[in-house]
């Protein structure tokens, strides 16, 4: 891992948990209210959530368009070096063996 890719990971992981923590403070509170102001409480997790929720599909989004990039880089890196790829496969394969065959 990048330490850009860990401190991402780690930045996405605390707006995770301040979000839930809030959310479960606010529940709290609503489930001693009671009439306007349970609602209200209520109304705020919901918009809460929706928020966490959307800031993870934004995130997942980001993700898969990283994915692909790799991917299509990956392709295209074969194409351009087919032997050299082969040559990768081929000693990937051959260490995973002797891996596998420790066990």
């Amino acid at each position: 891992m990048t330490p850009a890719t860990d401190s991402t990971r780690a930045k996405i992981a605390d707006e995770f948990a301040t979000a839930m923590s809030e959310a479960q403070d606010m529940l709290q509170r609503a489930a001693s209210e009671t009439g306007d102001r349970a609602r209200d409480l209520r109304s705020q997790v919901e918009t809460k959530l929706l928020h966490a929720k959307m800031r993870m599909q934004e995130l997942e989004g980001e993700a898969v368009d990283r994915a692909k990039n790799a991917a299509r880089a990956t392709d295209d890196y074969v194409h351009d070096h087919p032997w050299q790829a082969v040559g990768i496969a081929a000693i990937v394969g051959v260490v995973v063996g002797l891996l596998m065959n420790r066990r």
